[in-house]
């Protein structure tokens, strides 16, 4: 009975086990990733918002929209309007300009299009050219008739229509922003800027983008319509992940006299949010630093986003002075936009130096310089985000713009630079104009202040909204007199022992 007893309690044990096992398993499979927060900027989300503005016996339109039509504007929606808990956001400076909405026109045409715009509530991260790229699924077998200020990639097979032909039969399109100088009649507005959406923080006149489209073979009313799903966001590569979309309160639209009021028939909302893990493997910039306290300049970390390596990956850097240069810059892969960059020991495409530059009695002085080592990129409307606990304290921005974000209440250790437009706004490609440059200036706290264990040093950088890497704490410059303290102490014995041997030589 004993052993039958032991034999017993044995399997249960196990068997326990198991379940425990299993239980953890599952729960783990049931977390929900977080891998796109971003604790500088934690609401920051791209909202892409869909108007239906009337229905046709096959599908759904709305009112034309018009770049500059002084007829009608659209009040500006709830910031980002409703999430998928249903609790409301802040909203958005109602004193933003009306050009940032969308403008329609009752006379052109009574059925229309439907209105799909993109908001970019991201404070930093901006989409720059080539620009972005929307795609997701049909629930059942609809088509695209036709679209203002956008255009799909593929048209797909239209074989099954007789007559006129849709602009795109996919089951799952591909849009994309028309150009700058798109003939006026395709234009709508916040349209035809090559896919290029500035943050908010930085130009909230151009922080979203907008297009028309007529959808055919759809439902005909708010219960027979079927949402799109599996939406997807190129800006203009991977990084972004799309939610399901989501029913909210239909948009309103406010007269330009602000004396009638019309709202869309429906409107659902796509909210995607990016991660720099899904973006790219490897960083794409790093951090080096200086001081006028000590000689070292501590470098980049090297092979921080790659290693020179001839063999296993030919032609991925090349020198600056090499005869080559050009022919490598123009040849394969200019067209995909694949980095080239200047051979380094990090091997990033952008570099972040930050030089403690002087101290004064009550003021310290800091340089940065942003270079690029990328031959194929220009960087437009770049942004740099830093981290410090003295820019509670900043006295002055020499060369760039500037605006202090505050990701938590009470807290001013985040400033957001931008360059000046027209001085240095475009960060040039890798070469002797591909740099960027200001100085800031510090009021001293002196219950703070301090040039000891690398207080000086930023805590966090950001360039484009990607984190930089920054070289380990134990490398940073360190102060003068911690490092000859050591050598003080051994002068004195040295001379005692010297003069001891001087005297016993002279009285022998």
């Amino acid at each position: 009975m004993g052993s039958l007893s032991l034999s017993a309690s044995g399997s249960i044990a196990k068997l326990s086990s198991f379940t425990v096992l299993l239980v953890l398993l599952f729960s783990c499979s049931r977390f929900i990733s977080t891998e796109a927060y971003d604790p500088l900027d934690p609401t920051g989300n791209i909202t892409i918002k869909w108007d239906i503005m009337s229905w046709t016996p096959d599908g759904y339109v709305g009112n034309q929209l018009h770049a500059k039509s002084p007829a009608w504007t659209e009040e500006l929606p709830n910031y980002p309007l409703w999430e998928n808990d249903g609790e409301p956001k802040p909203r958005l400076d109602p004193s933003l300009p009306l050009g940032l909405n969308p403008i329609r026109t009752e006379a052109s045409n009574t059925s229309g299009y439907a209105v799909v715009t993109m908001y970019n509530f991201q404070q930093y991260r901006h989409i720059q050219a080539p620009g972005w790229s929307l795609g997701w699924t049909w629930a059942k077998k609809e088509v695209i008739w036709s679209m203002m200020g956008a255009q799909t990639t593929d048209q797909g097979d239209c074989s099954r229509f007789k007559g006129n032909i849709p602009h795109c039969c996919r089951k799952d399109p591909t849009v994309v922003d028309l150009l700058p100088g798109t003939p006026y009649n395709q234009q709508i507005a916040n349209c035809c800027k090559g896919g290029v959406i500035s943050s908010w923080v930085q130009d909230p006149a151009n922080a979203a983008s907008s297009f028309q489209v007529s959808v055919g073979a759809a439902g005909t009313t708010n219960k027979t319509v079927r949402l799109p799903k599996n939406f997807t966001l190129k800006a203009p590569g991977p990084g972004y992940t799309c939610g399901l979309a989501k029913i909210v309160r239909p948009s309103k639209f406010v007269s330009a006299d602000k004396r009638r009021v019309t709202q869309a028939l429906m409107t659902w909302n796509v909210t995607c949010t990016y991660s720099q893990f899904l973006a790219q493997k490897t960083p794409t910039c790093c951090v080096s630093l200086s001081s006028f306290y000590n000689d070292t300049i501590v470098n980049c970390p090297t092979c921080t986003c790659g290693c020179q390596n001839n063999i296993t990956n030919p032609g991925s850097c090349v020198n600056p002075d090499s005869p080559y240069l050009a022919s490598a810059v123009s040849g394969l892969g200019k067209s995909s936009n694949t980095p080239l960059v200047q051979c380094t020991s990090h091997m990033c495409p952008i570099r972040i130096h930050w030089h403690v530059k002087l101290n004064y009695k009550e003021y310290w002085r800091v340089k940065v310089t942003i270079t690029n080592f990328n031959y194929r990129m220009n960087y437009t409307l770049w942004t740099l985000v830093v981290q410090h606990p003295n820019f509670d304290n900043l006295t002055e921005v020499f060369s760039f713009n500037y605006k202090s974000l505050n990701p938590y209440a009470g807290l001013n250790d985040t400033a957001m630079l931008w360059g000046v437009q027209f001085y240095n706004d475009l960060l040039m490609q890798a070469g002797p104009y591909g740099n960027a440059q200001s100085e800031l200036l510090f009021r001293k706290d002196q219950s703070t202040f301090s040039f000891e264990k690398g207080w000086a040093f930023p805590r966090r950088i950001y360039f484009n909204g990607d984190n930089c890497v920054m070289p380990p704490p134990d490398a940073y410059p360190w102060l003068p007199n911690a490092g000859f303290r050591p050598v003080t102490s051994l002068l004195r014995p040295a001379f005692v022992i010297l003069a001891s041997l001087v005297f016993l030589l002279a009285t022998a």
